[in-house]
């Protein structure tokens, strides 16, 4: 998704610094599969790319301690009755019940910050990210502030 709000900025004056800047090759290896301690980062809801359905998509920062303050995703796509009952159960695991899913979007901020233990698997090539329970966060890693609701929003600092 492109964000080109403002088709009349002008960055010419950056090129030279642009070409001159290194690029540092980063290879971050997978989060291994296991059970970790997590803070609901960002959640959004969207539509699948490949399918166009319905998703609930998640960032999941870890707290540590090893691998703190790495990201695991969750989708929850919705387009089935398998699927909603899924979200459902995710939903209720982070404390929010409601009557029905047409609330969502004007819940998605109760979601922010919430604790969870959760599960990380790997079967060949997909990861699943399974919620397990909900925890009590620190004070230290409840103060920690989220980043809000857009996942695309990937400023690197």
């Amino acid at each position: 998704m492109s964000w080109n709000n403002d088709d009349t900025m002008d960055l010419a004056q950056f090129d030279d610094d642009f070409v001159s800047a290194d690029v540092e090759e980063k290879d971050f290896e997978a989060v291994p599969d296991g059970k970790y301690q997590v803070k609901v980062d960002r959640v959004e809801l969207t539509r699948s790319e490949t399918s166009g359905n319905p998703m609930l998509k998640w960032a999941l920062k870890i707290l540590g301690p090893t691998h703190k303050g790495r990201l695991l995703w969750r989708n929850n796509v919705i387009a089935s009755k398998d699927n909603v009952k899924w979200l459902k159960q995710d939903l209720y695991t982070c404390g929010l019940q409601m009557d029905k899913l047409s609330d969502l979007p004007g819940k998605l901020e109760t979601l922010l910050d919430v604790g969870l233990e959760v599960t990380k698997r790997t079967k060949n090539e997909f990861e699943n990210i399974y919620f397990n329970r909900r925890i009590v966060l620190s004070d230290e890693d409840a103060a920690a502030p989220s980043t809000g609701h857009d996942v695309d929003d990937m400023i690197p600092f």
